[in-house]
C-alpha cells in the first residue's frame, strides 16, 4: 500500500491505497487551526506537521506504507531560519493583506500582460511571492533571518526527508517561477521588493521522481519505515486533476473553501485579464485554472445568517447575489464584500440563498469560457464536479441549469489525497502517474444529464457582477 497526504486549510487527511486496485483502505483525519482577522489568514506549519503525525498514527497499518506523497493548499509562504524551524506563522492562499504588494510586484514587472508573460500569472495578493513582499515591507528583521522559504507540501516533505524539494505543479503558483524557462526566474528572484536567491528555494523536482527518504528522526515522529521513499507532491487541485485523469476537452470545478475550475492544456497559458492562473500539472503537462476566495463556506454563511439549511433554496427570481465575503479573486478585489440586488417585500430567504449558489457558479462558468482559450471544451463532455461542495444537491443543480452540460459526480470524495497516492505507487512501482491514475479509475461515479441552460441567470448574475466590477474600481 501507499498513502496519500491532503494538508488543506482547514484538515490534514491521510488515505492508505491498495496499489494495484487503487482501492482505499484506510483513512484518517486530523484539523487544522486557521487564525487571523480582517483580511489575515495564517497557519503554524508546525501545527500541519503534528496534524500529519496525528493522523498517520490514527492507521494501524502505516508500517506497511511503501511509498507516500504530499498535496497540499498553494501559495502559502513558509519561512525556514537557519535551525529549520517556521520564523513566523504561514500567511496562507485566502491572506488579502498582500494586495497592494502584489499590484507593485505587477508594475514592475511591466504591466499584466508582461507580469503573465514572465510568470504564467497576473499577480494577486494569494500568490507566495506577494506574501513575501509584504514581510519584506513590513517586517525587514523578519526577513533577515530567514533561510529557506517554502510552500505548504514543501514544508510537510521536508519535515518527512529533510530536503527542500517541491515540483512543478505548486512551484508554478508562486509567483517567482517562469513557466517559459521552467525555472526560477531570475528576473522575479532579482526586484527589490524580493531579493532572494534560488539556493533558498526548494528543488524542482521531476513528477515521477522523489523528494526524498523518509529519515531516522521522521519515522520515529510519524511512526513509518526509515528510508521509505517520498514522491514529489502537488498543488491541491493538480493532485485532483491527476486522480481524475482529465483529459483534452474536459474540465473539473471544484468547490471547497474556494471554488476552482481547471482543465489539462498542452502548453502553459498567458492570461493578460488576470482571470486565468498558468498553473502546470502533476503530471509533466499544464493546468491553467481559475479560483475565487469564496465557495462553500461564504454559501454556509449566507443560509446560517437567514436560518435556514443550506438546501433550503427557492427559486431566486430577480434576487442578485455576490457572496464575496472574504474579499474576492475572480475579480480581482480583494477588498470587495457581499453584494446583493433585486429584492423585495416579497423576497423569501430561499431565494436569497439561492442567488448566492448562481452568483458563485456564475463566476466559475464565466472564468471556465476565458480558460477554454488555452484549453478548449467539449460542451458534451460532463464536468466534473468535486470537493465538499459536489455532493451537495443545490450545488449539483445550480451547476447543470447555468453550465447546461452533464455533470459528473466522482465516487471518491479525497481527490487530492488520492492522486498524491497516486504519484507515490508511480515512485513504488516506477511507473508514470498518469498510468497508475487511469488504471485506479477516479473518475468513476454519478453521471448526470444535461439540462436547458439558464442563460438569462447566467447574464443577470454577470452584469451585475460587471457593475459591482466598476463600482469598486471607482472607490
Amino acid at each position: 500500500m501507499v498513502a496519500g497526504v491532503d494538508c488543506s486549510t482547514q484538515s490534514t487527511k491521510v488515505l492508505l491505497v491498495d496499489v494495484a486496485s487503487g482501492r482505499v483502505l484506510d483513512k484518517a483525519s486530523a484539523p487544522n487551526e486557521v487564525t487571523g482577522e480582517g483580511g489575515a489568514r495564517e497557519s503554524d506549519p508546525r501545527e500541519w506537521a503534528n496534524a500529519l503525525r496525528r493522523a498517520l498514527c490514527a492507521l494501524e497499518r502505516r508500517h506497511e506504507i511503501r511509498a507516500l506523497s504530499v498535496g497540499a493548499q498553494q501559495h502559502g509562504l513558509v519561512a525556514l531560519g537557519p535551525d529549520d524551524e517556521p520564523v513566523a506563522p504561514a500567511p496562507l492562499w485566502n491572506d488579502t493583506r498582500a494586495a497592494m504588494d502584489a499590484s507593485r510586484l505587477v508594475d514592475a514587472l511591466g504591466g499584466p500582460a508582461a507580469c503573465a508573460a514572465e510568470t504564467g500569472s497576473v499577480l494577486t495578493g494569494s500568490f507566495t511571492a506577494c506574501h513575501w513582499a509584504r514581510w519584506k515591507r513590513e517586517r525587514p528583521d523578519l526577513v533577515g533571518r530567514v533561510a529557506k522559504v517554502m510552500l505548504p507540501h514543501d514544508y510537510l516533505s521536508f519535515c518527512l526527508t529533510g530536503r527542500a524539494a517541491t515540483d512543478r505543479s505548486d512551484v508554478s503558483g508562486t509567483g517567482w517561477w517562469s513557466p517559459g524557462t521552467q525555472a526560477y526566474s531570475e528576473r522575479v528572484l532579482a526586484l527589490p521588493e524580493i531579493e532572494l536567491t534560488p539556493e533558498q528555494l526548494p528543488d524542482v523536482v521531476a513528477p515521477d521522481a522523489a523528494a526524498g527518504e523518509i529519515t531516522a528522526q521522521a519515522a520515529e515522529r510519524f511512526g513509518l519505515a526509515e528510508g521509505t521513499p517520498v514522491a514529489c507532491g502537488a498543488g491541491d487541485n493538480a493532485a485532483a486533476s491527476l486522480a481524475l485523469g482529465l483529459m483534452a476537452g474536459e474540465a473539473a470545478l471544484s468547490l471547497g473553501t474556494s471554488g476552482t475550475v481547471f482543465a489539462p492544456s498542452r502548453s502553459p497559458s498567458w492570461d493578460h485579464t488576470g482571470t486565468v492562473a498558468g498553473f502546470a500539472g502533476a503530471d509533466g503537462g499544464w493546468l491553467p485554472l481559475a479560483c475565487t476566495l469564496n465557495a462553500t463556506l461564504a454559501v454556509d454563511q449566507v443560509a446560517a445568517w437567514l436560518q435556514i439549511g443550506r438546501e433550503d433554496v427557492a427559486p431566486s427570481g430577480p434576487v442578485i447575489f455576490l457572496p464575496w465575503l472574504g474579499g474576492e479573486r475572480t475579480p480581482n478585489l480583494p477588498m470587495a464584500s457581499g453584494a446583493a440586488a433585486g429584492l423585495r417585500h416579497g423576497t423569501t430567504p430561499g431565494a436569497i440563498l439561492q442567488a448566492a449558489y448562481e452568483g458563485l457558479v456564475a463566476t466559475l462558468l464565466d472564468a471556465l469560457g476565458r480558460l477554454a482559450e488555452w484549453a478548449p471544451q467539449d460542451a458534451g463532455q460532463p464536468l466534473l464536479l468535486v470537493g465538499g461542495g459536489a455532493r451537495g444537491a443545490t450545488w449539483q443543480e445550480t451547476v447543470r441549469r447555468l453550465s447546461g452540460r452533464p455533470v459528473l459526480i466522482p465516487d471518491a470524495q479525497e481527490l487530492v489525497a488520492y492522486g498524491a497516492a497516486a504519484q507515490a505507487a508511480a515512485l513504488a512501482t516506477n511507473r508514470h502517474p498518469n498510468d497508475v491514475a487511469r488504471i485506479w479509475g477516479g473518475r468513476r461515479g454519478l453521471e448526470l444529464p444535461a439540462v436547458e441552460r439558464d442563460t438569462e441567470t447566467l447574464e443577470r448574475v454577470v452584469a451585475f457582477r460587471e457593475h459591482m466590477t466598476s463600482w469598486y474600481g471607482r472607490s
